[in-house]
């Protein structure tokens, strides 16, 4: 009989199921998306029911179609701090799932603000709403009779995955893994343990909390009357941290990013954790007992201002037009678009920046407001890898570097070729559109020996590489003024 491994990859807006055979082929793809909730201006939540449901819906139709196969494991992915609280007895959540994307506990942080280096020390984390224990805390303060739960021992908490994870196992196993834990704020990624001193600032019992495992560790069994087969769950890993092991990120010359809504870069950093006031230092993945760390720069407007501009300023008619029209003109007319629609994440992290245009003259139309906007994903990614080369001092040489990328918005050809030029580094696009889904799927496979580790690094195809052809005085001076131009958005709220 043949054998497959399924990747679940819990998304922000959807959960998918990909089933991989023994060469790394795909075998079959089920996504399913989920309704997103938006009871305040910034407050983001989902029905963790509905995350669970499409989960189920989509393991159940690709099992099915994999029913000739062994299914040799399942490895989960997932979006990272989106919180769950539930009833332990119940099952039942008490509130819904607070999304990372949330900004409602932006004054849970000020009131904590005294904390803020001792967090930064002990996580590696900013204080921000971005992350999970402000958000338990919010629970535990405004969901009527929560505290009480927690205080009897019947509340516990999970990020998606550990939520999935309980309810596959039919509530036998409540558990998570490094990379995920080193999200929350509650553990310390230094001693990789919860760590009381957080506990008390955020208010939080131990007892909620589910137990950290290795990325690689054989989480239990799903139930067959819930996936129509009883599958072994080995392996979870955050979906950026999954990304990175995908591009083997494992690898010394290796830089990652992820063109999403936002975008993600990220490298390890091997067994050292280096301390950055711009980046967040986090756990990549543990492995048989070995934890490995990465730096991450996320930035908050990435493929989003690929929206804003078709849909709320009328330029484009689909996001496919832009390269061609940053194409059609030869420059950018001296026109620069910072993209500060949420403030700037890193590594400036100014909540009260604001987006702009700027350099308008008579030359320039809108051809050029197009390409000035494609352009500051790339000059946004150049800030954050110069500070990974700040951050890591004499561990990194920038010219022994490559850009490996995925991503909807790695499908822009003009932008991949212009990220490329700035960086003045190959970049090299990856031939498969879910690597989130293929890395934990690797994680997974190899863990179970189903694939060796030199197979997984041969499974990965490289569809178009991009090198640098500007010069270096031209790139000095777009990036200087780029520099300009983000100063003046900054504190503008």
């Amino acid at each position: 009989m043949e054998k497959t491994v399924i990747a679940l990859d819990l998304g922000t807006t959807g959960n998918r199921a990909i089933a991989f055979d023994k060469n790394g082929r795909l075998i079959h793809s089920s996504y399913r998306e989920f309704p997103q909730i938006h009871p305040k201006p910034a407050w983001v939540e989902q029905n963790p029911f509905d995350i669970l449901n499409t989960a189920v819906k989509v393991l159940n139709e690709t099992v099915e179609y994999c029913r000739s196969y062994e299914i040799v494991s399942l490895g989960i992915t997932n979006q990272r701090e989106t919180s769950v609280v539930w009833d332990k007895n119940t099952g039942k959540p008490v509130y819904n799932a607070i999304v990372w994307q949330c900004r409602r506990t932006a004054g849970v942080c000020e009131d904590l603000s005294e904390y803020r280096k001792l967090i930064k020390e002990k996580t590696g984390l900013f204080l921000d709403p971005y992350f999970s224990a402000t958000k338990i805390k919010w629970v535990l303060d405004n969901v009527d009779g929560a505290k009480n739960l927690a205080e009897k021992g019947d509340l516990i908490f999970g990020t998606v995955d550990s939520w999935v994870l309980w309810n596959l196992t039919g509530g036998s196993v409540h558990a998570t893994d490094a990379s995920n834990a080193s999200r929350t704020l509650l553990y310390n990624i230094n001693t990789l343990k919860y760590d009381e001193e957080l506990l008390k600032i955020f208010g939080v019992k131990e007892s909620m909390l589910p137990l950290v495992c290795d990325s690689n560790y054989n989480f239990g069994t799903a139930e067959k009357k819930i996936t129509g087969k009883s599958i072994p769950i080995v392996g979870i890993l955050g979906d950026q941290q999954a990304s990175l092991f995908a591009h083997s990120g494992f690898e010394k010359g290796v830089i990652k990013n992820t063109y999403g809504t936002g975008l993600f870069a990220m490298i390890e950093t091997g067994n050292k954790i280096y301390a950055s006031d711009k980046l967040v230092a986090t756990v990549a993945w543990k492995l048989d007992g070995e934890t490995y760390y990465a730096l991450e720069g996320s930035i908050f407007t990435g493929g989003e201002i690929v929206r804003f501009i078709k849909d709320n300023l009328g330029i484009i008619n689909s996001a496919a037009e832009s390269s061609d029209a940053a194409k059609s003109v030869t420059s950018n007319e001296g026109v620069y678009f910072v993209p500060a629609l949420s403030g700037l994440g890193a590594p400036y992290w100014n909540p009260d920046a604001r987006g702009l245009i700027i350099g308008l003259t008579g030359a320039a139309d809108k051809n050029h407001i197009i390409r000035a906007a494609l352009e500051s994903l790339a000059y946004q990614t150049k800030d954050v890898v110069i500070e990974f080369g700040n951050t890591l001092k004499s561990g990194f040489d920038l010219s022994k570097y490559k850009l490996r990328v995925d991503g909807k918005v790695s499908e822009n050809d003009f932008l991949m070729q212009f990220q490329s030029d700035i960086l003045n580094m190959t970049v090299e696009k990856a031939g498969f559109t879910e690597m989130t889904a293929f890395g934990i799927a690797g994680l997974s496979a190899v863990g179970t020996g189903f694939w060796t580790d030199e197979m997984f690094r041969g499974f990965k195809k490289t569809e178009k590489i991009y090198s640098p052809r500007i010069e270096d005085n031209v790139r000095s001076v777009l990036y200087s003024k780029w520099r300009e131009a983000v100063l003046k958005s900054l504190n503008w709220a």
